[in-house]
């Protein structure tokens, strides 16, 4: 977003690109949360053009960014974990990073939305990356979604698994 906001006439080709199928192992009795990850993983690559001050005659825009930031959830440190050892790359949940997201979203959104004048998240289009079904159920149910909301957002889990940072890509498509 700032490359493309202050370089008039930039145009930055942002790419996202997860192989996850290298976290696949055998079933451990000391790493049962592991077993998490592989089931909700999957490799999923995407690609898009941002950009500001469209042409018109060239360019049809189909999504406006308009606010950016990076949040950082108290007590959250650890609670996603990934190494690379030579048995290959291995992740670590939490079993509350549902509770840690859920607990976290609401104020999170409104530093985004209330500058904008939004406090019903119903009235907008949403889409939520799908870290799995229970942190999506949480945040449903946290902030009074309709089902219809996260419909995107489920069907892309269910179909691809979580990609990582294609995922939100993915969404959009």
């Amino acid at each position: 977003k700032d490359l493309a906001e202050n370089n008039k006439g930039a145009r930055v080709l942002v790419v996202c690109s997860e192989v996850t199928a290298v976290t696949f192992r055998g079933p451990s009795d000391t790493h049962l949360d592991s077993l998490v990850g592989q089931a909700l993983f999957g490799d999923g690559a995407a690609a898009l053009i941002v950009g500001s001050d469209p042409v018109p005659e060239i360019e049809k825009p189909i999504f406006e960014m308009v606010w950016t930031a990076q949040t950082i959830a108290p007590d959250s440190e650890g609670a996603i974990d990934g190494h690379l050892r030579e048995a290959g790359l291995t992740f670590h949940l939490l079993k509350d990073v549902p509770g840690i997201v859920s607990k976290n979203i609401d104020k999170a959104l409104v530093e985004a939305f209330q500058p904008l004048g939004i406090s019903d998240y119903n009235s907008i289009f949403w889409i939520a990356h799908p870290g799995g079904p229970a942190i999506l159920d949480q945040v449903e149910q946290k902030l009074a979604l309709k089902p219809e909301k996260m419909r995107a957002t489920r069907e892309v889990l269910s179909e691809y698994g979580n990609m990582s940072s294609a995922c939100v890509l993915f969404i959009l498509d």
